[in-house]
């Protein structure tokens, strides 16, 4: 009889140093459908973790669940961010506290120059981003700033939406998809930006379905298995583990 392997060291368990985002014993549900089923980790601060796992596995509802969306249902848990209770929030408190979702769709605001877009998400005074810093970060975007947001290029685009969260002072950034539909060398750029700001300490939760380029990036991985957790460790240990790549990455 075949025995599942069992990857799951680590999983699930205290670092020894102090978490800056909790999640313990999530469940979230879409409707009647059980899609996060009790998933517990750490994040720790100035940290990049990849969060991957096949279609379906769960990742866009859990970083969707951490920002406090209303889709899904997050049934039981809890959500810490240093050491404030996310799980009592609704979405814009959590985002006033520091957590910024950059969604896979981007949600760019018709109508708005990229500058207005910066300007309507930016917090009064800027404590850390303020606008001519995000354009030292995204050139692209200062040439860019009278040009209407949603008339940019994909890749432009995913920069507006990275700055615009980044334009909130946020805590932690969380990711969906931002490679998605990318040229390779726009991918660079934005990889680049990403290391970039984790050198500045931000704190980054990627879901990619370009695993190889996110476990690159990232110091740490979680894999996701029908709404479980079946690893966490190192991303190097999952760069050099081909049976756990084949397993649940299909790479």
């Amino acid at each position: 009889m075949n025995v599942r392997p069992d990857f799951s060291k680590n999983a699930n368990m205290a670092e020894t140093a102090p978490a800056f985002l909790s999640v313990w014993d999530m469940h979230s549900y879409y409707g009647e459908s059980y899609i996060v089923q009790g998933i517990s980790f750490n994040v720790h601060e100035g940290e990049i973790l990849a969060l991957l796992g096949r279609n379906g596995a769960g990742k866009t509802t859990t970083l969707r669940s951490i920002a406090r969306m209303d889709d899904p249902q997050v049934n039981h848990g809890e959500i810490w961010l240093d050491h404030q209770p996310l799980h009592t929030m609704k979405s814009h408190d959590a985002a006033r506290v520091g957590l910024g979702l950059v969604p896979e769709d981007r949600c760019i605001i018709p109508g708005l120059t990229v500058e207005e877009n910066l300007k309507l998400a930016q917090i009064a005074p800027p404590i850390g981003w303020s606008i001519e810093r995000l354009y030292d970060l995204f050139p692209r975007l200062g040439e860019r700033r009278n040009q209407e947001g949603v008339t940019l290029s994909g890749g432009e685009q995913q920069m507006l939406s990275i700055a615009r969260a980044l334009a909130r002072d946020i805590k932690v950034l969380l990711l969906d998809e931002p490679y998605e539909g990318l040229a390779p060398v726009i991918v660079d750029e934005i990889e680049k930006t990403l290391r970039h700001i984790k050198e500045q300490g931000m704190t980054t939760i990627l879901v990619e379905q370009n695993a190889v380029r996110a476990l690159q990036l990232a110091d740490r991985a979680i894999i996701l298995d029908t709404g479980s957790i079946v690893f966490d460790g190192s991303a190097a240990e999952v760069l050099e583990n081909a049976e756990l790549r084949a397993e649940y990455l299909a790479i």
